[in-house]
């Protein structure tokens, strides 16, 4: 799976870019789901920022 950061300070300057990570992170996270028929998916975070989503069988 991917690696996915998200911005560390939300400010009113960056609030567009950030809501559209997160909005790009939480597709993956429904996708992936989405696929899953067993197992889990993993969402590593780092710093408050998700690094990588990966499904484990």
């Amino acid at each position: 799976m991917g690696t996915h950061r998200t911005e560390s300070a939300v400010t009113p300057e960056n609030t567009t870019k950030h809501d559209s990570i997160v909005e790009e992170i939480l597709e993956e996270i429904k996708q992936q789901l989405a696929l899953i028929q067993f197992g889990s998916l993993e969402i590593q975070v780092h710093n408050g920022q998700v690094v990588q989503i990966e499904h484990r069988r």
